[in-house]
Parts: structure tokens; C-alpha cells; sequence
């Protein structure tokens, strides 16, 4: 799901021009429009892409330069020039409420682009319980919708998925680039049993992404050998957490793995067990604690810790050298863990957008076109690799990455293709 300047050159990032198979070439309350002023293309018509992120708070180490790489992408578009002589505006909106990610101001800002009649598309949430808010809205409007980092598997399938698009059942109007939790914490736990740990105590902040990626891993953790001692969940706002660590003490665990975000109480978790005399005892997690954030709130017990991020380390790849020059650039900052994952799907929905226009003749793309162009996106080149959308629109081409804290800083550990 989930940085900062510590982050410089493990998550660096960088990606040419991109093409669509079969496409042509703060608070809660402000928004944003980015790209030219007036927006208008040459029909006197603006085209814009909504972007849902959380932009303040804990979450702003992350989803700032999430956002920051979706803005490029339109940047760049408007430099290159639209089908028809029109211009992209990205219209964006923060989830967070009092620093913390929000359902609720998820929904709210999702009906905020449907209501306007010139966002076509739209990029986002980061998590994935704003995420299960959203989607029976961009379904019921035949919104194209398109994640960077969501990873919870019930957003896209099984009988939750079902339930979320109860208003047009055959229609399918969300999809993600980010591998899914039950890869992700299949993943951990083998990696987990790979550094030799026998047994787990298991946390989660029991939100849809955190309980759902501690019980993929508690229950392949098994499965490959392990034992898990115990399973606890948090309660929202929880800040004390010295009696569920006495707890897990007591069962000496080799490693405790925790499934949430650090704004949820990750780092706050991480530090407090050093009082409990759990410093030494190593800490797993996924992407959730993927930000600079986690280093602030753990402080130097942030060391030792792992997580997985559901994406590829982008600096490994080749593909991704200009993107990372043309990042930094224009940002003066590194990018983030998921920065090449939304430029990627900006420039995704920016193909679908401009192959609507060529379609329709050089009028204004209708969400109905832009909707069936990003459905059917395949073999599209990109700094995270090819992306292709199954029917329940997962990405074709998981790939997550392994990382450890060394001396405060995040290292790379291993990367991981899921697509065998």
C-alpha cells in the first residue's frame, strides 16, 4: 500500500513514454486543479482525472509523491498534446480526516467526481478500506477506477467483490496495478520461514487491508511449518499497547507480524515493545509500514523490521531510468514506493482517454469509452513492468519486493515475480 528522503535510491524509479495495447498515442475539504488553467479542450470541454489520495497526516509521506507521479503523467500529456487540442486537469482530493485515512471522505470525494461531469476517469484510493467505500459509487456511475497501491483481496474477489458491485453486477469499473494480500502474505510468510523463524504472534489494526493480510499470513505461515502463538487486533485510536505485548512475551514468539499501517499504530507498536522487553524480537509487516513515518514513530527499533511492498523495486529496472530524472526534477524530492506505480496508471487512463477521443471522432471521450479502454488494457509497457487486467481487474503481472530497516534507512532485500 506505502516515502521519503531515507528512501532515495531504494525506491527510485524511472519509465519512458508508455502505450495502451490497442490505445493511441489538504484537508479534507481542498482540491486541486493541476495541468493548464482553464482545463478546456478544443471542443471548449475540459477532460479531467480524479485522484483520491491520502494527502495529510501520517499517510502524507506516502501518498504525497503517490500523487506527485500521477500528476507528472498529466503533465507531461498536456506538454506532449491531446487528440483534438484538448487539455487534462487532474482534479485532486485528500481522504484523510484528522491525519488518518477515512471511508467515509473517500466516498465523499468519489461522489465529488461523479458529480462533475468532466472527470472521466479517476486514480486512487491508497487504501483499501477507502477503497470498499468507493467502489459501489464508481460502479453505480461507470467510472473508471484504477488503484496504485490497493491490495486487499476482497475489493476484486470472492463473495465481498460481489457485494460491492451490486448495482450493475456484470459491469466492472475498478482495477489495481498491486499484487493482493492473499500474494502478499503468502509471500511474507515465506520469506518469514526462509529467515528461520519457527513461530509468530500475530497483530492487526483490524481495518479491511491490516486483518486481511495478517490472516493470509498467519494461515500459510502454518502451512509451511510455522506456529502461530496468538492473534490480536486493535481497536481504532488504541495508543497503549502494553498489555497485548506482555501478552505476546509471555509466548516468546520468534518474530511478531503486523498487518495495518504505521497511521493506524505500526511504529507506535514497533517502539512499545521495547518496553516490553520485545526489542530484540524481530517485526514483519507489509506495506502498510512502508513510510518514512514508521522510522519517526519506531524510532531506532524501527531497525530490524521487515515489509513487503506490493510492487517492484523500480530502480532495478531498466525501463524506469527516466522516469526517476524526470521525477526528481520536477519534484526536487525522491520518488515514493508507489510514485512509479501512479504515473503508471495515469499514463494508463491518459491512453484510454486519448483513444476515446480518436474513437469518437475528436469529441469529448464519454466515461463509457474510457471505462471499456482501460478494461481492456494489455501488455502495457510501464516502469513496474507490462500491466494487463485479468476480469475481476487484478494486474496480470503481480511482482512484490521485500525490504529490511538497517541503520534508520530502508534496504532493499528481494524481489519476488508472482506470476508463475
Amino acid at each position: 500500500m506505502r516515502a521519503s528522503s531515507v528512501m532515495s535510491g531504494m525506491f527510485a524509479a524511472t519509465f519512458g513514454l508508455v502505450v495502451l495495447s490497442g490505445c493511441a498515442t489538504g484537508s479534507t475539504a481542498q482540491s486541486q486543479s493541476s495541468g493548464s488553467p482553464s482545463a478546456r479542450g478544443g471542443s471548449g470541454q475540459a477532460i479531467k482525472i480524479g485522484i483520491d489520495l491520502p494527502v495529510s497526516g501520517a499517510d502524507a509521506s506516502t501518498g504525497i509523491p503517490t500523487q506527485n507521479g500521477a500528476v507528472l503523467a498529466i503533465e507531461q500529456a498536456n506538454a506532449r498534446g491531446l487528440p483534438g487540442g484538448f487539455t487534462l486537469s487532474a482534479l485532486t482530493l485528500d481522504d484523510a480526516v484528522q491525519g488518518v485515512h477515512d471511508p467515509a471522505q473517500g466516498a465523499q470525494n468519489v461522489k465529488t467526481f461523479i458529480s462533475d461531469p468532466s472527470v472521466v476517469a479517476m486514480i486512487g484510493p491508497f487504501n483499501s478500506n477507502v477503497a470498499k467505500a468507493e467502489i459501489p459509487l464508481t460502479n453505480d456511475a461507470g467510472l473508471a477506477q484504477v488503484s496504485p497501491a490497493n491490495t486487499s483481496t476482497g475489493l476484486t474477489k470472492g463473495d465481498d467483490a460481489a457485494k460491492l458491485r451490486t448495482s450493475h453486477p456484470d459491469v466492472n469499473a475498478y482495477f489495481r496495478v498491486s499484487a493482493t494480500d492473499d500474494r502478499q502474505g503468502a509471500a511474507g510468510a515465506r520469506f518469514a520461514r526462509a529467515l528461520g523463524f519457527r513461530s509468530a504472534f500475530v497483530i492487526d489494526d483490524d481495518e479491511t487491508y491490516g486483518k486481511g493480510l495478517a490472516d493470509v499470513f498467519a494461515q500459510q505461515f502454518v502451512s509451511l511449518g510455522g506456529t502461530v502463538l496468538g492473534h490480536e487486533h486493535l481497536t481504532k485510536g488504541q495508543q497503549d499497547f502494553k498489555a497485548l505485548l506482555t501478552k505476546a512475551r509471555s509466548v516468546r514468539p520468534d518474530m511478531v507480524f503486523y498487518g495495518g499501517t504505521t497511521a493506524s499504530g505500526g511504529g507506535l507498536l514497533r517502539r512499545q515493545m521495547g518496553d516490553a522487553g520485545m526489542a530484540a524480537t524481530p517485526f514483519v509487516g507489509g506495506d502498510g509500514i512502508a513510510d518514512a513515518e514508521f522510522l519517526h514513530s519506531a524510532g531506532t527499533l524501527a531497525n530490524g523490521s521487515y515489509f513487503t511492498v506490493a510492487a517492484p523495486e523500480a530502480s532495478k529496472l531498466p525501463a524506469a531510468r527516466a522516469f526517476l530524472r524526470e521525477y526528481e526534477a520536477r519534484w526536487k524530492a525522491p520518488v515514493g514506493p508507489y510514485s512509479a506505480n501512479a504515473y503508471a496508471v495515469a499514463r494508463l487512463e491518459i491512453a484510454a482517454i486519448e483513444k476515446a477521443i480518436v474513437d469518437g471522432g475528436g469529441k469529448p471521450p464519454t466515461r463509457a469509452a474510457v471505462l471499456r479502454n482501460v478494461a481492456a488494457t494489455s501488455h502495457f509497457a510501464s516502469p513496474i513492468g507490462p500491466i494487463g487486467f485479468d476480469r475481476n481487474g487484478d494486474t496480470t503481472d503481480p511482482i512484490l519486493t521485500v525490504y529490511g530497516v538497517k541503520g534508520g534507512r530502508f534496504v532493499f532485500v528481494n524481489q519476488i515475480d508472482l506470476r508463475s
